[in-house]
């Protein structure tokens, strides 16, 4: 399996290639964004998808069903180790920062691994306030998951499209009062497999959801 280095240089490669688009706000539209034995090994961690009902538009809804690359995650599978590191590496956070302006000193690493069952959905919202950035790397592996990448929208809620949603593409924005984003209702035949990766103000109380919670961006 690919290691923390490969990883990162993966990612690397990905950021350079990266699609950006001003409209209706900064985003980056992302290819490849991980190695393709690492995008495989995500998906195939022996955690099952969660039953769950409505959402009521919130991933919070169900916080005890939630998974992430904590400390405890990190120890067990390789592969979480692996993109842990990876972004925790100075080399990824000086090339993110450098792509997309922001400073990320201070902060800390949250990487959440979602599994959405059909009946899945998220109301518009902007991420803006503890998250100082996002990315969505989407991981299911199905001609029709080209469909099911993360809303967007405008000032006024209008949607204006969706993010491509195949294998290993994704999505960076960085969190402001604009960033309107969602998943609007939609059949899944499978399960919408993806991982997000935030940094996050130094003041996020939930610390098991963190990968180094001792270890902010330095």
């Amino acid at each position: 399996m690919s290691d923390s280095v490969s990883v990162a240089r993966a990612f690397s490669d990905c950021l350079d290639r990266a699609k950006l688009d001003t409209h209706p706000y900064r985003h980056w539209l992302l290819t490849r964004a991980l190695p393709d034995d690492i995008a495989h090994a995500i998906p195939a961690l022996p955690v099952d998808a969660p039953q769950i009902g409505d959402t009521l538009g919130k991933r919070e809804t169900h916080n005890s069903t939630r998974n992430f690359f904590s400390v405890e995650n990190r120890k067990h599978f390789p592969v979480c180790e692996a993109v842990a590191s990876a972004f925790q590496s100075p080399e990824t956070v000086r090339h993110l920062e450098k792509v997309t302006g922001i400073s990320l000193r201070g902060t800390s690493l949250r990487i959440e691994y979602c599994q959405d069952r059909d009946g899945f959905w998220l109301e518009p919202h902007t991420d803006i306030g503890a998250k100082l950035f996002t990315m969505l790397i989407y991981l299911s592996d199905r001609p029709d998951a080209e469909g099911w990448g993360t809303d967007i929208y405008d000032a006024s809620k209008l949607h204006l499209g969706s993010a491509p949603g195949g294998f290993n593409k994704g999505l960076i924005f960085i969190p402001g009062e604009d960033t309107w984003h969602g998943v609007a209702k939609r059949e899944y035949a499978g399960i919408r497999k993806s991982i997000i990766v935030n940094y996050v103000v130094p003041e996020w109380r939930a610390r098991h959801e963190l990968a180094f919670p001792d270890e902010p961006i330095a």
